[in-house]
């Protein structure tokens, strides 16, 4: 099987009060349990700008890395959006640079 073809399970545990609080605001913005995980993930992945705000959010909160790294992480994900727009790179074309770079070089 191809790497990124299996799927795998991603299991947590959390309060009765809190599974209930989440099925019941599923249920009101109509969406499943597996789906909205898959959607938080898949936008935490593609550094989805709603989501790292988030994240840094909660790490500065709770203390989670120090102020330095959190500001060295933010100046790279600052810097790597900059050069996508200075070029007009969106994912897919980014992914096809490293494809062709791949088979003109393969040993790199």
């Amino acid at each position: 099987m191809t790497y990124g073809q299996e799927t795998k399970r991603i299991i947590f545990e959390e309060s009765d009060k809190v599974h209930a609080d989440l099925k019941i605001r599923l249920h009101a913005d109509d969406l499943k349990q597996g789906e909205f995980f898959s959607l938080m993930i898949s936008g935490y992945i593609k550094r989805d700008a709603r989501i790292v705000d988030f994240v840094e959010e909660y790490k500065e909160k709770n203390n989670i890395q120090s102020k330095e790294k959190r500001f060295k992480s933010k100046k790279l994900y600052n810097q790597s959006n900059e050069i996508k727009n200075k070029f007009a790179l969106n994912e897919g074309e980014v992914e096809s640079i490293f494809d062709l770079l791949e088979k003109e070089c393969p040993e790199l």
